[in-house]
């Protein structure tokens, strides 16, 4: 399967689909590629950009980031 047909296919899914894709793949696919600091450096715009059309704002970012630090401490 090519990647435009991948993407075809991902974009065809309902939105219920696309978030429980994201939720199950996600944590799988950016375990290998983030150890790449080329690709962190590239990606971090993208997430940044999705975070602020999310209407997050970097303050709440951060609120978000040391809650869900100190989860992962308690583990």
């Amino acid at each position: 399967m090519s990647l435009e047909e991948i993407k075809t296919a991902l974009f065809g899914l309902s939105d219920q689909e696309k978030k429980a894709l994201i939720l199950d793949t996600l944590p799988v696919l950016t375990k290998e590629v983030m150890k790449d600091p080329n690709f962190r450096m590239q990606v971090f715009p993208v997430m940044l950009g999705i975070l602020k059309e999310s209407g997050m704002d970097l303050q709440q970012l951060l609120q978000m980031a040391a809650m869900f630090g100190g989860q992962q401490d308690q583990q």
